[in-house]
């Protein structure tokens, strides 16, 4: 009365399936190429930004500074931010290298 009572599955339903699963690797895709494959071609752009760094280069750090590379060392960069004034900083604190003449242009 209280308890209901427990029938056995048809012989010819087949368990689970490809389409049961399908939601998830759906899901598992749109991650991959919505989240992950742009942040692995962003982090090899920025990789081989930092490895073409040269003396001379105009650029901006990840705090907003703008400066020119006086110095480039295995994991260093020397920019000079205002005369008389360089600051070390790591490599991959570079976010972006500006084009030739930039800092006369905003000076």
């Amino acid at each position: 009365m209280f308890i209901s009572n427990a029938y056995a599955e048809a012989a010819g339903a087949a368990p689970g399936g490809f389409m049961e699963y399908l939601p998830l690797v759906a899901l598992v895709a749109v991650f991959y190429f919505l989240v992950l494959r742009p942040q692995q071609t962003r982090a090899k752009e920025h990789k081989a930004m930092v490895e073409a760094l040269q003396r001379g280069d105009e650029v901006v750090t990840i705090g907003g500074e703008l400066g020119r590379v006086t110095k480039v060392f295995e994991a260093y960069v020397g920019v000079e931010l205002a005369e008389n004034l360089e600051v070390t900083v790591q490599k991959t604190a570079i976010q972006a290298v500006l084009p030739k003449g930039t800092i006369k242009s905003i000076k």
